[in-house]
């Protein structure tokens, strides 16, 4: 085998194939470059007039939302440092479930400015170490603009809910926001638990059904499920539920076993007994009191018959979540086969009923006094992209309630924080000494872009109001925020605009922490890729269920 002379440097010391970049301008601008890319797509989709976009996924499927965290899932991000940006857009979705949008948004105007002050030849130390020191204030002063007795609050009172709410759903569907944050409020205030800080996101469900308007959404109280019921009874009220995991019908047995059968009759008697045992197995159900079977599998055409002839009502559930959610619904206890459960393993529903919701068929299933654990918004709209939108609003809302019953501060919201914020880092700049005072005042800069973007997106002079922003809280005004719709800046405790504290401070942070990472870099090297399919890739859009 003929041994080439491997060429010099680092090309040597690596596998062929590979790529090695190094240095501010390979390295580290091209990094920023990546996130600055990123934050842009975002950027215009910040607030309540921002932009939506058209994301068509690998798998043909079509997003249309201004949702930051759906957006930055399904475009497959490929650039590492711009990942960075992702994953903690994703850390602020799992963690607050709101607030995305601000974290990759304000990520990438830090970089871009850091950019700025590497080309005026700072060290990236240096930024990183201002950009430190930026947050460490910035959390100080955030704690100080906290309005005043907002820390304790009633998660049961729907006034304080909404007022916590609007502003998280207004950036998704602005002008529906009051509707939606009241069906909102009602289903987790009816689904909370004596202790608030155990609410459950997944109490709340959505079924969405075409046709119609937002206007005719409803909040029931139970489950929707979206197929019919089985058999011929399609009403009941007030009546107990035994639930059975493994299906309704004959069970076959473990062992496989011949029959050798001889005459006729004997042959008419053995099907005879497979009918009988399923008419006692079906009767020792209804005896029990039970008068809803809710089977997780097939439901036998014989099993169906006998439930029909002791009128019983038959729902089939296949997905085991659902199965799950509709025994906490009702308090039943999931049986695994087909046998006489007992009175404590029924679960009791005040009424199960088969209604017709613009053409497709659904069964609700109501429970309003017992453990109320479940409570689903139905949603109507005229398409499926508005439909899942509006899921996505709703989503949100839900998620803030959950942050709310973990910490209720509020904050000014429509940009009053980030002016006030940008002034106080600033004149915090002006007492250090040494090189990072110029990358806390870029830091404080940086929390222009919230109001410059609101402002953009709304088709304002981003400029002037600015500075008027400025000039009120020089003036020791520290609420005054843009009023969107008139295009003037105004006192948002009179506009009722308030974002929660807990948000705020997680999004500054992860976005000042990928911020720092991607500085971090000076050196890029990656492997040749290997060849076959890539292993581990999930299908996107498929649900970590």
């Amino acid at each position: 085998m003929g041994f080439q002379l491997p060429s010099h440097g680092i090309q040597s010391m690596l596998k062929e194939g590979h790529k090695h970049l190094s240095g501010l301008d390979e390295a580290v601008l091209k990094n920023i470059d990546a996130c600055k890319q990123l934050s842009t797509i975002t950027r215009t989709s910040l607030g309540p007039n921002g932009m939506n976009k058209m994301v068509i996924n690998h798998l043909d499927k079509l997003f249309i939302t201004n949702d930051a965290a759906t957006i930055v899932n399904e475009l497959e991000v490929q650039h590492p440092a711009a990942k960075i940006l992702v994953l903690a857009g994703k850390a602020q979705q799992e963690e607050i479930g709101d607030g995305a949008n601000l974290t990759i948004s304000f990520a990438g105007e830090l970089l871009q400015n850091a950019e700025e002050l590497i080309r005026m030849g700072l060290h990236p130390s240096e930024i990183i170490s201002g950009y430190t020191k930026g947050i460490n204030k910035t959390i100080e002063v955030l704690n100080e603009l906290v309005e005043k007795g907002s820390e304790n609050m009633d998660v049961q009172n729907k006034e304080q809910v909404i007022s916590r709410m609007k502003a998280a759903v207004a950036s998704k569907q602005f002008g529906q926001e009051d509707f939606i944050c009241s069906l909102v409020a009602d289903a987790c205030i009816q689904v909370c638990p004596k202790n608030p800080q155990n609410f459950n996101v997944d109490n709340v469900r959505v079924a969405k059904l075409l046709g119609g308007g937002l206007h005719n959404s409803s909040v029931v109280r139970g489950m929707v499920l979206k197929s019919d019921a089985v058999g011929s009874i399609k009403r009941i009220e007030k009546a107990k539920v035994a639930v059975f995991v493994g299906g309704v019908d004959t069970s076959a047995t473990e062992t496989k076993g011949t029959v050798l059968i001889h005459t006729a009759e004997e042959l008419q008697n053995y099907a005879k007994t497979e009918e009988a045992k399923v008419e006692e197995l079906i009767k020792a159900v209804a005896d029990s009191g039970a008068k809803v079977i809710v089977s997780g599998a097939a439901v036998g055409e014989m099993a169906l018959h006998f439930c029909e002839r002791y009128k019983l009502m038959v729902l089939k559930i296949s997905s085991k979540f659902e199965l799950r959610r509709f025994c906490r619904t009702t308090g039943a206890v999931a049986m695994l086969k087909l046998s006489q459960p007992n009175p404590d393993d029924l679960g009791h529903v005040d009424s199960v009923s088969v209604e017709e919701i613009g053409g497709a068929r659904v069964t609700v299933v109501k429970n309003e006094e017992g453990g109320n654990s479940i409570a689903t918004v139905v949603l109507r709209g005229s398409t499926d992209s508005i439909l899942d939108d509006l899921e996505r609003a709703i989503d949100d809302g839900v998620n803030t309630y959950k942050a709310m019953a973990r910490d209720s501060r509020i904050v000014p919201g429509a940009a009053a924080t980030e002016i006030e914020l940008a002034r106080r880092v600033k004149e915090f700049s002006f007492k250090e000494t040494g090189l990072d005072q110029y990358a806390i005042a870029k830091f404080a800069e940086s929390f222009e872009m919230v109001p410059k973007t609101l402002s953009e997106n709304a088709g304002l002079n981003a400029m002037e109001i600015i500075s008027s922003l400025y000039a009120e809280h020089a003036s020791g005004t520290t609420r005054v925020g843009i009023d969107l719709e008139e295009g003037t800046c105004k006192d948002v405790s009179t506009m009722n605009i308030w974002d929660l504290h807990i948000t705020k401070l997680f999004a500054l942070k992860y976005a000042a922490d990928a911020a720092c990472t991607v500085l971090r870099v000076d050196q890029i090297i990656m492997s040749k890729p290997a060849g076959g399919p890539r292993r581990g890739q999930q299908p996107a859009g498929m649900d970590e269920e």
